[in-house]
């Protein structure tokens, strides 16, 4: 017989859940100001959709597939929008089963919801990039194990297997939860792990999973390897380690939740199964800190441990765990809507340029460059995208009809190609680059008579290449930071013009200088 008291709890925690994702979805689309367009890496991940493979050289595949089910709903700002909201509010969902199976009540689920919904993952949740399936992903790996440690049932290390290919393929710095994973557990008494064969079933089924990547990056020369030494020389060399750690103070993720968490793992005899978890956290904190990596990389490491602080406090304050709620809960939301306008795209451009002050206490105006901007980087890099599609498209209606077909479209960088991708799909054809996966995209044996060129004008020996060059457009949004990036007409291309594009094509292929 159904016990009536236990129905109506499951009912009502679970349909305050669905209320709780459904206000996830709704943050999600009500913090972004329509002047905005999408994000430069969102145009790449999108044409990624066409060009389906096993691997590319700027991410694992898993977000092309994710593109590809994008434009079979249409391909719209919405779906775009959704996926990665989805992701996220898949994330809360699953800190919340953390909760429960750490045996914690609506309390408990209610300020990890808090921790998660009111907090800085709403802005990793805007952008259609690899970064919310990540934190899904860690947020998974974490809960299928605690799963398997309390109950020792071989399903939760299959499924935490196949989760972590999906992650792999998604993202590489699944590595270092991994890495994390095993070496915390082999430093707690939950090292018996490692005399079971059902561990190293579900390693080959992982492997298995995520060998055609693997074969991919073999056969091409492992190319992660050259990303992330350009990444390094570029981007994480400007990195201070000190600024790091602070980060994650900023981020809000670091507070009395997570202070709890560890209080719980290191002095309380029934979180003792779960030590692994706070092992896990300062290894991959360390590796992170050893390889400059970028703050946000940390941020799946964070739900499990609200999810553990949650329910610790919720057991130790027990009568008073009502009013710890509220406030704590309070001052989490309090501190969110303070800040909301500075983290995500909410204010329009000018209106930031106007009061940038509160940006830059919050250190928001400092770019991958080490240097401050008038716009957050991501602000500005989802500014200028449209307007350069429609100027790029008008440039190529220049061009007589009969000699369209041997007209190249050919962009300085990732983002413009995928810009005009996208907005200009089925309308011309497709922009190429030499930048990121474009370079091995590019049409084969293709007579060059005309480009349509979009960038920095070409260098001298270029443009003799060409009887005539005019200018037909330039970006002028003055917030964007493709401002001032032109469009040319390169019009009458002699005859070795074509053999010198594709000789350029292969030799910037071979060294991969395409970052």
């Amino acid at each position: 017989m159904i016990d009536k008291n236990k129905l109506k709890s499951f009912l009502l925690q679970y349909g305050i859940l669905i209320g709780i994702v459904l206000l996830k979805l709704g943050l999600q689309y009500a913090l972004v100001n329509p002047t905005y367009d999408l994000h430069r890496d969102e145009y790449l991940h999108l044409d990624q959709a066409f060009h389906p493979a096993a691997g590319y050289i700027s991410v694992p595949p898993f977000t092309s597939w994710v593109a590809g089910l994008i434009y079979l709903l249409g391909g719209g700002v919405f779906w775009i929008r959704f996926f990665p909201a989805l992701f996220g509010a898949l994330t809360l969902v699953f800190a919340w089963l953390t909760v429960e199976t750490l045996g914690g009540k609506l309390a408990a689920k209610l300020l990890v919801s808090v921790s998660l919904l009111f907090s800085v993952y709403v802005r990793l949740n805007v952008l259609f990039q690899p970064n919310s399936f990540d934190i899904l992903v860690w947020t998974m790996l974490f809960y299928l194990l605690i799963k398997y440690f309390q109950s020792r049932q071989d399903q939760w290390l299959y499924l935490a297997a196949v989760t972590a290919a999906l992650g792999l393929y998604n993202k590489y710095t699944v590595l270092f939860l991994l890495v994390g994973l095993l070496i915390g557990i082999l430093i707690t008494y939950q090292r018996t792990l490692f005399e079971q064969k059902s561990f190293y079933k579900a390693a080959a089924l992982c492997l298995l999973l995520f060998l055609p990547n693997i074969v991919w990056q073999i056969t091409n020369d492992f190319p992660v390897l050259h990303h992330m030494e350009v990444l390094k020389q570029r981007q994480l060399i400007n990195i201070n380690r000190a600024d790091f750690l602070i980060d994650q103070i900023k981020y809000g993720v670091v507070g009395f939740v997570t202070v709890s968490a560890f209080w719980a793992l290191l002095f309380s005899k029934v979180f003792r199964p779960y030590r692994f978890v706070g092992h896990t956290f300062l290894i991959v904190m360390l590796l992170f800190i050893l390889s400059r990596a970028k703050s946000y990389y940390t941020l799946g490491l964070f739900p499990v441990l609200f999810a553990l602080g949650g329910v610790y406090l919720e057991q130790v304050f027990k009568k008073w765990k009502i009013v710890l709620f509220l406030v704590l809960a309070g001052m989490h939301v309090g501190a969110f809507f303070f800040a909301v306008r500075y983290l995500m795209p909410y204010q329009d451009p000018a209106q930031i340029v106007a009061n940038p002050e509160p940006y830059e206490n919050l250190d928001l105006l400092r770019w991958e460059d080490g240097k401050n901007h008038p716009l957050p980087q991501d602000f500005s890099d989802m500014l200028g995208w449209r307007e350069m599609a429609g100027k790029a498209l008008k440039g190529y209606h220049m061009i007589p009809e009969n000699e369209r077909e041997r007209t190249m479209i050919f962009c300085d960088n990732y983002g413009q190609t995928g810009a005009l991708n996208y907005y200009n799909r089925y309308k011309m054809p497709p922009a190429n680059s030499f930048t990121a996966d474009y370079i091995f995209w590019l049409p084969e044996h293709m007579e060059i008579k005309h480009i349509l060129f979009v960038g920095e004008l070409p260098e001298q020996e270029v443009l003799d290449l060409f009887k005539e060059f005019k200018l037909v457009g330039t970006v002028e949004n003055e917030f964007a930071r493709e401002k001032g990036t032109n469009i040319y007409l390169l019009l009458g291309a002699k005859e070795s013009a074509t053999e010198i594009f594709y000789r350029e094509a292969n030799e910037r292929k071979n060294n991969l200088d395409i970052f």
